[in-house]
């Protein structure tokens, strides 16, 4: 099933002709697969994209053709064993004179390929130019990411509602991903992250054997693929008694989610709102945030726009972003509280659904 409609791809394509080709360079080469997917349609795991001022051209090999067929409208496919022999070809027969290409996608290995067929000037290295193709969501792409948190939210309610002390994160884990798959979703957008205990002070812990036992937190991370769309939750729950800093410290976390929230607008720059979370955190409490408060979701889990201190990213509508401030005391316990937003005109809409107030299963 096609996951955008042809005229919106052939939109995307437009669009990068108007900004890109006005004498800097006269084509783009693509090697991400999202980004392939993204302006062609083409679903396969193996492709590059080559976007010239009149003519589109995907090099696939053999097992793809007919996928790309049925995929793809307005675009040449070229079977090939060899793509970059396949560029180098498209280069000299339309005597391509500056070809831009994603810096951050290509390998020394590739790069060496196209330069030693072709002369290194005619290749044009474009980074910051890319990141932000695909931050602008349009109605079609909303629409397939508030289903698969849809799908997300509703396995991982469906979960904390039968988990009990004596399970395994990896239990646990497998359970989320079986209510997943029951609701439609096409996989998981991630490797599941299930942490309990001392394990959730690892910020990106795998599943085990550890049992979940009173006065536990255990962390829940869990994200699934709709039609090529991602989703990106977390929620922290707690099992029997906590201490009264661990009730404070999963506070302080929400607060920092409120208030970064709060602060989301139209042209704000997306450093802003990292700042504002980190100043709930205070002198005690900053040094256990190791990580940026969010980051753009759409055909990859992690893309533009970033909240982060070192990125210089203006959030604009129809972006979709997650808040998710965390805490990790290193050997003891973890928090983290993660929700997926759209930033619209006026407002943020919450695409993720469960409640993040602490919950505390006996």
């Amino acid at each position: 099933m096609m996951p955008q409609k042809m005229n919106n791809l052939s939109d995307r394509i437009a669009r990068l002709r108007k900004t890109f080709f006005s004498g800097k360079i006269d084509s783009l080469v693509f090697f991400n697969m999202s980004n392939i997917r993204y302006l062609s349609g083409f679903t396969g795991s193996e492709g590059v994209l080559l976007i010239e001022s009149g003519q589109t051209t995907l090099f696939i090999d053999g097992r793809y053709t007919s996928q790309a067929g049925l995929e793809t409208r307005g675009i040449e496919i070229i079977e090939c064993a060899d793509k970059i022999e396949g560029i180098v070809h498209e280069v000299r027969k339309f005597k391509l004179k500056r070809v831009g290409f994603e810096a951050d996608s290509i390998t020394l290995g590739q790069y060496n390929q196209l330069t030693s067929r072709v002369q290194k000037e005619k290749f044009v290295p474009l980074t910051d130019e890319l990141r932000m193709i695909r931050a602008f969501k349009d109605e079609t792409e909303i629409a397939l990411m508030r289903k698969a948190a849809r799908i997300a939210s509703s396995a991982v309610g469906s979960v904390i509602n039968r988990v009990k002390p004596g399970w395994t994160e990896k239990e646990l884990a497998w359970q989320l991903e079986i209510d997943a798959r029951k609701n439609g979703a096409d996989g998981i957008a991630f490797e599941t992250i299930v942490a309990a205990g001392e394990h959730s002070s690892l910020p990106h812990a795998k599943p085990t054997d550890r049992k979940i036992k009173k006065g536990d937190f255990v962390v829940i991370d869990f994200g699934v693929r709709y039609k090529g769309y991602c989703s990106d939750e977390t929620c922290t729950i707690a099992f029997g008694k906590l201490t009264d800093r661990q009730k404070n410290a999963y506070q302080i976390v929400k607060e920092a989610h409120d208030r970064a929230l709060d602060a989301v607008a139209a042209d704000i720059p997306a450093a802003d709102i990292d700042k504002r979370a980190r100043s709930v955190f205070g002198e005690k409490y900053s040094q256990f945030f190791v990580h940026g408060t969010g980051h753009g979701v759409g055909l990859e889990i992690h893309e533009a726009p970033r909240l982060s201190p070192i990125f210089n990213d203006i959030l604009k509508p129809r972006m979709v972003f997650t808040i998710e401030p965390g805490l990790y005391i290193p050997g003891l316990w973890g928090i983290r509280i993660e929700d997926t937003f759209l930033l619209k005109e006026n407002s943020c809409e919450k695409f993720t659904k469960m409640d993040k107030e602490l919950t505390i299963i006996e």
